[in-house]
């Protein structure tokens, strides 16, 4: 059964999605193979000392250097930061394109 994963140091998950408040939390979960579906803000504390791009990071390179066994999950940005929206939703692409070769 897979989980929808919700990361957001703020705003309460919605119902039906496990409410993570740090990167490292979402890296386990999505390490455990169970992860369907993940939605990721960027500003992850204050000052800011975490952000959702390292879980996309992280993922991208677990898929590069063929250390990803699992299903990608679909992976949604919240973010309202406009510059980490951009990072963040271009990692999401790469990630797609790796999940696809």
């Amino acid at each position: 059964m897979s989980i929808r994963v919700w990361l957001d140091d703020v705003r309460p998950a919605p119902p039906g999605w496990v409410w993570v408040k740090g990167s490292k939390d979402v890296i386990s979960l999505l390490q455990d193979g169970d992860v369907g579906e993940v939605s990721l803000d960027h500003d992850l504390g204050f000052p800011i000392t975490d952000t959702g791009y390292e879980v996309l990071r992280w993922l991208e390179e677990q898929m590069v250097t063929g250390q990803w066994e699992h299903a990608v999950p679909t992976i949604h940005v919240h973010t309202r930061n406009p510059v980490g929206w951009v990072r963040m939703t271009a990692a999401r692409e790469r990630i797609r394109n790796h999940a696809h070769q």
